[in-house]
């Protein structure tokens, strides 16, 4: 008997000795070991997500400081330049971000616009959703009462482009 009881202890030991080597294969030890987030990728995430209220808040630093006319940036077309100016209520950022928004993406579509869009009529460029019709998707509107390349205002639209455009 006190044979078969340490055989039976050794078992067990070699037992729970392998299954403290050998993980099981659904265990959490058993996956392949995920990369570590690299720090610098993380530290970009959060940078980019906060790239945009500090821009805005950069910006309303800026033109709490100076007048409306103060060019807080500039969008080009080819080599000419369009201003976003402080403005005021009724037009560029001050407008844009009480009316519309400001934010990256609002920033991005804006240069979008400018730079490859189609002029709207309205002294401005817009940039279509690409179909037939083609329906204008964003529109930004050029001249101010400081300038005649300043950003009036810039927002989203869903509209049928003018009834003169291309025929599908």
């Amino acid at each position: 008997m006190l044979r078969n009881t340490s055989v039976k202890t050794a078992l067990c030991g070699a037992v729970a000795i392998s299954a403290l080597v050998m993980p099981a294969a659904g265990s959490a030890s058993a996956a392949s070991p995920a990369p570590p987030a690299s720090p610098a990728s993380s530290a970009e995430t959060a940078d980019s997500a906060k790239a945009a209220s500090v821009r805005a808040d950069s910006f309303d630093a800026k033109c709490r400081s100076h007048s409306r006319n103060y060019v807080l940036k500039k969008y080009f077309r080819g080599p000419k330049a369009f201003t976003l100016r402080c403005g005021t209520s009724t037009w560029g950022w001050k407008h844009i971000k009480a009316r519309h928004g400001w934010n990256s993406t609002m920033d991005r579509k804006i240069d979008a616009a400018i730079w490859s869009g189609d002029p709207n009529g309205r002294g401005g460029y817009s940039t279509y959703a690409n179909q037939c019709p083609r329906v204008e998707k964003f529109r930004t509107i050029i001249g101010t009462p400081a300038g005649t390349n300043d950003l009036l205002t810039a927002y989203k639209v869903d509209q049928r482009a003018a009834a003169g455009a291309v025929r599908c």
